[in-house]
């Protein structure tokens, strides 16, 4: 194989697989991996989804009904727009939260299972 002088050589993706750790390759054919890969990833584009949609839906309004959230909120000059905004800002810090809690509960106890099966 010729390479340019600098370059490392480049590998075929067989060549990459067939030297995988041997710890790594147990990892990756567990259920519970699979499993854990499954809820994290789905967990997290459901999270992911509900952002778009709430931030999204704030710059809709922003771009679309400039009236609604000009709304005063009572006699002083707070519209409706500062505490939708202010929400924004809180739901995705709430979100985060969730995430974090659930990655520090389930998530982490199906890696450690995980990890005491590949120590085996």
């Amino acid at each position: 194989m010729a390479t340019a002088v600098g370059s490392a050589p480049t590998r075929s993706r067989a060549e990459e697989t067939s030297k995988v750790d041997p710890v790594v390759a147990r990892i990756q054919a567990n259920p519970k991996y699979q499993e854990l890969r499954r809820k994290r990833s789905g967990f997290g584009w459901m999270l992911t989804a509900l952002m778009l949609v709430v931030y999204y839906g704030y710059i809709s309004l922003i771009a679309f009904n400039k009236p609604f959230l000009a709304t005063p909120l009572g006699q002083g000059v707070t519209t409706l727009g500062i505490p939708l905004g202010m929400g924004v800002i809180l739901f995705t810090i709430v979100i985060t939260g969730i995430y974090v809690r659930r990655a520090n509960s389930e998530f982490d106890a199906l890696t450690a299972e995980i990890l005491k099966d590949a120590a085996k």
